[in-house]
């Protein structure tokens, strides 16, 4: 008896209802926000909605024509999340009388529609493994763009922004996705050379220097760049996705073990020698000392956030009920907080899911990619959502210290939006060539840079030498 096997099916269908679900919730979110505020805004709420459901209908087209076997999924818990923190801003902009909603509306469009020229022109993400240290010499370009004179601008303290034509933009958050590109590129073609090559020591497999040394070298220089950047944020999660990317490419314990104790001597380095460091981890450990609370940069965004999750309890306020307004960064860093004041514990574990969710059908994508820079590059953007939501949302929550990182698609922030929806075209179009039939495949299935008739007698000679 033959196997028959079913071809893949585009669920294109499915992604429509889920996508006029997920407006639902944002639009739902917008008109209780509306209708707690003492001044009509059912204005706002058309056009604001209007426009969301207009970009969202763009990029499931642009999937119809260009990705059709894309996971259904991931662009409307996206566009879910996005529409939930566009809502929760205007609700904090009709409390201070400030405008913020509309810039970041104007920033989804901009990311919307950079979104959907990556799924025109990139098409078949393997293209992107010829751009490997391409990506590399741009990531380190983009991070020492904040360095340059007149150009780099800081901001609480932090040197990480560009200002260009009235508009700041956070190079480092493109660095990320020009990172990923790069260590997914150079892991599978020296895949080999990393696992077989080198020295044992005990239970450990070190690899050769020189066949570890670019990723050392590049990693080395991002992490220098942004400690001088004073970003711990960024800091932490490139050494994350340095570490978690090289785990998947080797499967071996040991990077983790390996990394955990880099962590370790960094973190004590950090502490004893850097001023900035000292006073984050004070404020986290002594947050409700008076003298840190009272502090300019102390510790008072924190406490007042953990004051209004309290007072939000299991169902919160309702939105626009309480006053997430009087935390400072409510709109960015605490946004949160914000959420977790007016929808309560319940509320903020349904966004929590959205992201593991969000993260879960990254790594699937990763899972049934057929080439090994698939693979890499699908797991490395995936971790890098997920990493950013267990940092800034541990900070919050008091677990570990706050730093500058964004809640994805949520917080305010132009940067952090075009960054992250560029990372989801990527998940899509990895995913869509991970599901679409093997007849439309494009080039090889594994891409492992070694001849195909070589075996592994022969691929040991070639290491030793």
């Amino acid at each position: 008896m033959t196997d028959v096997q079913t071809a893949p099916v585009p669920r294109r269908n499915l992604e429509l209802l889920l996508l006029l679900l997920a407006l639902c919730v944002g639009g739902s979110a917008f008109f209780l926000v509306g209708s707690a505020s003492e001044v009509s805004d059912n204005k706002n709420f058309i056009i604001q909605m209007s426009i969301m459901t207009f970009l969202a209908l763009i990029i499931h087209v642009l999937l119809r024509i260009f990705a059709k076997y894309a996971d259904p999924v991931i662009l409307p818990i996206t566009v879910a999340l996005n529409s939930l923190g566009l809502a929760m801003i205007h609700r904090i902009d009709i409390a201070k009388g400030t405008s913020q909603s509309a810039r970041q509306l104007m920033w989804t469009a901009i990311a919307v529609v950079v979104a959907g020229i990556v799924l025109w022109a990139v098409k078949d993400h393997r293209i992107l493994r010829k751009f490997t240290y391409i990506a590399l010499l741009v990531s380190i370009v983009l991070l020492l763009l904040p360095l340059i004179p007149k150009l780099g601008v800081t901001i609480n303290g932090a040197r990480i922004w560009i200002r260009i034509a009235g508009f700041s933009l956070q190079p480092g958050e493109l660095a990320k996705i020009t990172l990923s590109i790069f260590f997914a590129g150079y892991l599978s073609s020296n895949r080999d050379l990393i696992l077989m090559a080198g020295r044992k020591f005990g239970p450990l497999q070190l690899p050769r220097m020189r066949d570890m040394a670019p990723m050392v070298i590049a990693w080395l220089l991002s992490i220098g760049v942004l400690v001088i950047q004073r970003d711990l944020g960024s800091a932490i999660l490139f050494f994350g996705l340095f570490i978690l990317m090289i785990y998947v490419a080797t499967s071996r314990i040991s990077w983790v073990l390996i990394g955990l104790s880099m962590v370790a001597a960094g973190g004590i380095f950090a502490y004893t020698t850097m001023d900035h460091v000292q006073r984050r981890v004070n404020v986290w450990l002594n947050a409700f000392d008076p003298e840190i609370y009272q502090a300019r940069g102390g510790s008072a965004q924190i406490v007042e956030g953990l004051f209004g999750m309290a007072d939000g309890g299991l169902f919160g306020t309702g939105l626009g009920g309480g006053s997430p307004y009087r935390v400072p960064l409510a709109n960015s860093d605490m946004i949160i907080a914000s959420f977790g004041e007016e929808i309560g514990l319940i509320g903020v574990t349904a966004i929590v899911l959205l992201f593991l969710l969000l993260v879960s059908r990254g790594l699937r994508a990763a899972l049934g990619s057929r080439d090994t820079f698939g693979k890499l590059l699908a797991s490395g953007l995936a971790f890098t959502l997920g990493l950013q939501c267990v940092v800034i949302i541990g900070g919050v929550t008091r677990l570990i210290p706050l730093t500058g990182l964004a809640t994805p698609f949520m917080a305010a922030g132009g940067s952090s939006l075009l960054a992250n929806w560029i990372i989801i075209a990527l998940l899509l179009l990895i995913s869509h060539n991970a599901r679409r039939p093997m007849a439309g495949a494009v080039g090889p299935t594994d891409e492992i840079a070694t001849p195909k008739s070589s075996t592994l007698k022969e691929r040991l000679a070639v290491i030793k030498h």
